[in-house]
């Protein structure tokens, strides 16, 4: 097989991989940047961020890259929309969003010239984002880690959306590996985003710790929550989500809204953050479905010559 490039609106990614906004802090500036520099398309997760630190990921990225960065803003966080201009006034490629939606954003990015791409589980949505002006869609199964918007399959679901929209469709969820991509690819998808992969990289900003109890687990360790934000959550077990399962109270004191709709029955900015740090115990690590297959950290080049390799061998 022929590695595809992906046209988003303007932009031309000499592979067809999208590496997913991973929040709070996993998916920064040195992960956007490398995997921007392999060809692909990188993600800087502004979900978590303030203002400034987004504005300046997005420069540092652009200091290591002149390859395509863009970013993933929830659109549940309170600032979305001040997020979503700051990065528009620093010129980012495209805008990723999910966790919600919103049709103010194709207004947004139309006025700014930046394509936006929302993360999508059914046809009727992928439909509804081409008339609003979206540059693609990327289609997220319940394979997927992180915050989860539907029972299906990525697989069941994305050749319902290539055959109701005609602008660009990217699968996303479960995808760890080189053989996957081929598979998603050979499903009809215009490109692959993938997440735990790249948030098992030696690029990533995740803490060692987190990295290690990821690779550690095993399948039995998989957690389906409920997240604040109203959706359930594919987390990894751990002391946190074990009194969490007991009913035990594990409320913040004090909140700082960051949520537009938060159920305050944790706080869930606050325990991603202690898990990208390292803490292991009070913190929240998201993964995706088959995380078990990853045995070991690499650097994001291994990662995408495992992808070219098997892409051409296909």
């Amino acid at each position: 097989m022929k590695i595809p490039e992906l046209r988003l609106a303007h932009h031309i990614a000499k592979m067809p991989i999208i590496q997913g906004g991973m929040a709070v802090r996993v998916s920064m500036a040195p992960l956007a940047a490398a995997v921007a520099e392999e060809g692909g398309i990188g993600l800087i997760a502004g979900s978590g961020l303030s203002i400034e630190e987004l504005k300046q990921e997005i420069r540092e990225a652009r200091k290591r890259t002149k390859g395509i960065i863009g970013v993933n803003i929830m659109f549940a966080v309170r600032e979305f929309a001040q997020l979503v201009k700051a990065a528009f006034d620093e010129k980012i490629d495209l805008l990723v969003s999910g966790a919600g939606f919103s049709r103010d954003m194709f207004t947004w990015g139309q006025e700014a010239g930046v394509p936006v791409v929302p993360i999508v589980s059914s046809a009727k949505l992928a439909r509804l984002s081409e008339r609003l002006g979206a540059a693609a869609v990327i289609v997220e199964g319940n394979e997927a880690g992180g915050h989860l918007g539907t029972e299906r399959s990525m697989r069941e679901i994305l050749p319902e959306v290539k055959e109701a929209v005609k602008i660009p469709v990217i699968g996303a969820g479960g995808v760890m590996d080189g053989n996957d991509v081929v598979e998603v690819l050979r499903l009809g998808a215009d490109g692959v985003q993938m997440g735990t992969r790249f948030a098992l990289s030696v690029e990533s900003s995740a803490a060692p710790e987190w990295k290690q109890h990821l690779i550690d687990a095993q399948e039995e360790d998989i957690v389906i929550l409920h997240s604040p934000v109203g959706l359930p959550g594919r987390g990894i077990r751990n002391p946190f989500t074990d009194a969490l399962a007991e009913g035990k109270d594990v409320r913040r004191i004090g909140c700082d809204q960051c949520l537009k709709h938060c159920e305050r029955n944790f706080c869930i900015m606050e325990r991603l953050i202690k898990a990208q740090q390292g803490d292991m115990k009070e913190g929240l690590v998201f993964s995706g479905a088959h995380f078990s297959r990853i045995k070991e950290v690499l650097s994001v080049h291994e990662i995408f010559e495992d992808i070219r390799e098997q892409i051409l061998r296909a």
